[in-house]
């Protein structure tokens, strides 16, 4: 056997790595002064990745511009490493630090510390079957790597497990995630019996366009990867499990999974469908106004700030399929581009949400009336990352929004853009209630003045950068439009 295919794999073989430290760590490193279980604290998982990522996702070093070696297949091509995957799992990399250093404190509560542990592994198992999603050229690869990231995730939405509504969250989330998996699997059998191949580019070689098993088997994955990005109308889960799931899981939930499913959604679609691209297009027109359109309405209604936050990653979803429109090699930079500034301003307004609550309890939109007054500096942080989602300029949401809009109107859906336009005002309605809550209304028993730690400042330092520097600095644009535009042998077919 030729193991040196492993050495295309070098990304999941470093988190695997990750994973059995820590979980030696969890063992043997330190004891709980009541349970006698193994725990370690938060800077362990932290530096862990953070090592793994720069030491073997950069796929270009920024100082010499040297490319490494980040391409290459494994298992007979089942398993297909791409520069721009390599980016996307570097991008969900600092989101999962992100969410390591804001769980710190949550963590830190009596009834979870001996349950630290627990936490980072899961969720850097359900990090490691994004890898595999990302980087799968065949059906059972992608599906594994689905499955492996799916299953683990409900473990972690039921963490808190004497919470009722963490447990009934986590009921929901596996229920539809089975549900989902098995439409799933059923179009990827039409598309088996009819190609007779599961292989992402035999399968978009062979002659498929009008024939009915293969629109069918598109029509049921379509529907399958709708409830894992939440789209309308299999969005009816996301509310509620955003609720019920701690704030931290839920903010990893709104951004990791979503992010990764949208571009390996892109990425299946390019090169298992190119000659069904009318099919899918027509499909996402509907998906995408209604995504975009119906979670506005309901955003407008919530008082929750969590249910709020998950009709507007609802509609963010929707933002991040019209780049997929056409499949266009400017529409992947443009999807790349907007899920790393998504990341950044909603882990942003996560952040300053779980400080809230770990510190007083309160999640209301009406417990955050007179904000400003008792702490400025939380409210101006999620003020900037409100105004990002929103698509303000000058913050770096405006720029992932123009050219999600770009890449849409040059690929001809010119009608589409004026409806996410407009979708986009009403948005910023419903985000400035929030900041209105936080400057404006007065509030008779305002939240205490506290100060947070240093890992939530430090995950809010990250965030409010990149919500700041992203859309300033045009480098990030073009460095992921360099890869994006190597991958002209997958669109010229489109």
């Amino acid at each position: 056997m030729d193991y040196s295919q492993f050495l295309s794999m070098q990304a999941e073989l470093s988190l695997l790595a990750v994973i059995v430290i820590l979980f030696v760590a969890d063992l043997f490193m330190c004891a709980d002064r009541k349970g006698g279980k193994g725990v370690y604290n938060t800077p362990l998982p932290v530096i862990l990745l953070a090592l793994h990522t720069l030491l073997n996702l950069v796929p270009v070093c920024p100082l010499t511009g040297a490319c490494r070696a980040t391409t290459g297949e494994a298992f007979g091509g089942m398993y297909v490493a791409t520069q721009m995957g390599v980016i996307v799992k570097t991008v969900l990399n600092v989101g999962t630090i992100v969410a390591f250093l804001m769980a710190h404190k949550w963590l830190s509560r009596e009834e979870n510390l001996v349950k630290q542990g627990e936490f980072y592994l899961v969720t850097l198992f359900t990090l490691l079957g994004m890898y595999f999603m990302i980087s799968s050229g065949h059906f059972l690869m992608f599906f594994i790597g689905l499955e492996l990231a799916s299953v683990p995730m409900a473990a972690i939405v039921a963490f808190d497990k004497h919470r009722y509504e963490s447990a009934e969250a986590a009921a929901k989330f596996i229920l539809l995630a089975l549900f989902s998996a098995a439409l799933l699997l059923y179009g990827i059998s039409f598309v088996y019996g009819g190609a007779g191949t599961l292989y992402f580019d035999a399968v978009g070689s062979h002659a498929v366009a009008g024939q009915p098993y293969a629109i069918l088997g598109l029509l049921l994955f379509l529907t399958g990867m709708g409830f894992k990005i939440s789209l309308v109308p299999f969005h009816l889960w996301t509310a509620d499990t955003y609720e019920g799931a701690p704030t931290t899981v839920t903010g990893y939930l709104s951004v990791i999974s979503k992010g990764s499913a949208a571009f390996v959604l892109f990425t299946i679609l390019i090169k298992v469908f190119p000659s069904l691209v009318n099919e899918w297009n027509t499909a996402f027109v509907w998906l995408i106004i209604a995504s975009i359109t119906v979670a506005n309405l309901f955003a407008l209604r919530q008082k929750n700030l969590k249910r709020f936050m998950a009709f507007s990653a609802i509609s963010q979803a929707g933002y991040l399929v019209l780049a997929i429109m056409d499949g266009t090699a400017q529409g992947m930079t443009a999807l790349v581009f907007y899920l790393l500034v998504y990341m950044a301003a909603n882990l942003g307004a996560f952040a300053v949400m779980n400080v809230i609550e770990q510190n007083s309890g309160k999640i209301g939109m009406d417990d955050y009336n007179g904000l400003y007054k008792t702490n400025p500096r939380l409210a101006f942080l999620m003020t900037l990352c409100l105004f990002s989602l929103a698509g303000i300029p000058p913050f770096a949401g405006f720029f992932s929004k123009f050219f999600v809009f770009m890449a849409a109107f040059k690929a001809g859906w010119h009608w589409v853009v004026l409806v996410a336009l407009i979708n986009t005002v009403i948005s910023l309605y419903y985000y400035l209630l929030i900041v209105k809550a936080m400057y404006i209304n007065p509030n008779d028993t305002p939240i205490a003045t506290f100060k947070s730690d240093c890992y939530s400042r430090t995950a809010l330092f990250i965030c409010v950068a990149g919500v700041l520097l992203l859309g300033i600095i045009g480098g990030f644009y073009n460095y992921i439009d360099r890869f994006a535009f190597g991958l002209d042998h997958l669109f010229v077919s489109l």
